[in-house]
């Protein structure tokens, strides 16, 4: 089991001081961010992409690369990369180029964002969303594991014998996740292809991500990938903490009344209620994710969403300490008792190189 944090990377102003941070001031949190989040022990961290204010990170693959020469063990991921409106050819060349950096600690979660207008942006149509996220992935599917790649679809000229360099490390492409919020599109995309499926479990109740999980599991099986318990399940969650839930939600309360995506709207309390927001206590913290395994089964990576709604950098870090001092230690104990054999764990490019290996071995 994996743990870590995503980040949308917002530049909010913090309603308790009237402060707004500089892009600049904001980049560089996310990388501070990155860094502590391995040194208090946690799996990966995972940066959005965003081409309108008051976003920051419009290239994923710069931020990720700097990360990398910083840190050691962390895994680097994107929590979106826009499948829509990126040519699949330099998808495929930056993230191999990143693996190659990062010895091979790299994901990418594909989707297709919120923000309607960076179709246009990038000369594409939002009507035909799902068709370009197709077409594109099948593409860069193809381009990781051909060294010539003769291709011909709708959304972009034709290749001929082309070759996308570099080469994936190790002849093994980034693990790929896909993401998504309501689309059964993608759910059965990623299992078309034995990809992870991220739900990214934040503003919408369970039974919501649960018809896409179990989707997504139901036709990774029919399509012949393993068992339904086998799929590689990703969730999001959000949380903020302090040592006793009182702190916690007074201390929260002004920067969820006036966050951009979820203020003036439901109270504090009826938003806890119904999603997985947890402002409270470490233990609260724990109990709540623990019942992410009733509702969804088994999964592969918990991701957290802590650093937004123009929460400051200082307030990030005390809650990175809690989550890698008191919860994440625990989540790893509990999540352990009674997991299938059979149930994989968290993908690494080690692990994956390693069974490519194997399967070459056994083919001959």
């Amino acid at each position: 089991m994996q743990f870590g944090i995503f980040s949308v990377g917002d530049v909010t102003t913090d309603p308790t001081t009237g402060r707004t941070p500089t892009e600049h001031e904001r980049i560089k949190a996310m990388v501070a961010i990155a860094l502590k989040a391995e040194e208090v022990g946690l799996d990966v961290f995972a940066t959005g992409e965003h081409h309108n204010p008051p976003f920051v990170p419009s290239s994923p693959t710069t931020m990720l690369g700097y990360i990398a020469a910083r840190t050691e063990r962390l895994i680097l991921s994107t929590s979106t990369t826009l499948i829509t409106t990126n040519d699949p050819v330099k998808i495929a060349e930056d993230f191999a180029m990143l693996q190659h950096l990062a010895e091979g600690r790299v994901d990418v979660m594909m989707g297709r964002g919120n923000t309607g207008p960076v179709y246009p942006w990038f000369g594409q149509d939002i009507r035909q969303g799902i068709p370009l996220a197709i077409e594109n992935y099948a593409l860069l599917h193809q381009l990781w594991r051909e060294e010539n790649v003769d291709w011909q679809g709708r959304f972009r000229t034709p290749l001929q014998s082309f070759t996308s360099t570099p080469r994936p490390l190790d002849d093994t492409p980034p693990f790929v996740w896909h993401g998504s919020i309501r689309s059964p599109e993608i759910a059965e995309q990623a299992a078309y292809y034995g990809d992870g499926f991220f739900a990214n479990n934040i503003f919408w109740p369970k039974e919501h991500f649960q018809k896409l999980i179990n989707l997504y599991r139901e036709r990774y099986a029919h399509y012949g990938h393993g068992t339904p318990e086998q799929a590689m399940v990703g969730l999001g969650g959000q949380v903020f903490m302090r040592k006793n839930s009182q702190d916690a939600v007074r201390e929260f309360r002004p920067y969820f009344d006036n966050a951009p995506v979820y203020g003036h709207g439901p109270s504090l309390e009826e938003f806890t209620e119904q999603t997985p927001l947890t402002v409270g206590s470490p233990q609260e913290v724990v109990e709540k994710t623990l019942a992410f395994r009733e509702s969804f089964g088994d999964y592969q990576r918990q991701l957290f969403l802590m650093d937004h709604a123009g929460l400051p950098l200082k307030t990030v870090l005390e809650q990175l300490d809690l989550l890698g001092e008191e919860v994440v230690p625990v989540l790893r104990k509990e999540f352990a008792k009674g997991r299938p054999a059979e149930v994989p764990d968290g993908p690494t490019h080690a692990a994956r190189v390693a069974a490519r290996t194997e399967s070459l071995e056994e083919a001959k």
